[in-house]
């Protein structure tokens, strides 16, 4: 049996990758808020004309935020997967994984906030 050809095996690797993406945008609804939070994020960086690097910084922590949500899914369904009975030390792994998301997400909430607040504050100061 002869191996893919570099082209076909690259091919299969997005596929599977995007079929991972498309997975946990169907089967996460917590998925669906980091989505809306990161348009509202990206909205108010475009209509405040943030820098580059602020731009770097949000872009960053979506991803993040992304990635650990990705993550978490994933390890919840392999914890599923090898023990479906109760078990406190699978319990122990799925939280594990949430406080890594929540971790994630107060972090890009705290970089957020340096970067909106001064933002915010002029676009008041300007409005009154």
């Amino acid at each position: 049996m002869s191996r893919p050809s570099f082209i076909k095996s690259r091919y299969n690797s997005f596929r599977f990758a995007f079929k991972g993406l498309s997975a946990v945008f169907r089967s996460e609804p917590n998925m669906h808020l980091h989505v809306l939070a990161s348009i509202v994020v990206l909205v108010m960086a475009y209509r405040f004309e943030v820098t580059r690097v602020e731009w770097c910084l949000l872009i960053l922590c979506i991803g993040m935020v992304w990635v650990a949500e990705i993550f978490n899914t994933s390890i919840e369904t392999l914890t599923d997967l090898v023990s479906p009975e109760h078990n406190i030390w699978a319990g122990k792994t799925k939280d594990l994984a949430a406080g890594a998301v929540l971790m994630a997400a107060i972090t890009a909430v705290a970089v957020g906030l340096f970067v909106f607040i001064p933002y915010w504050i002029s676009y008041v100061n300007i409005e009154l």
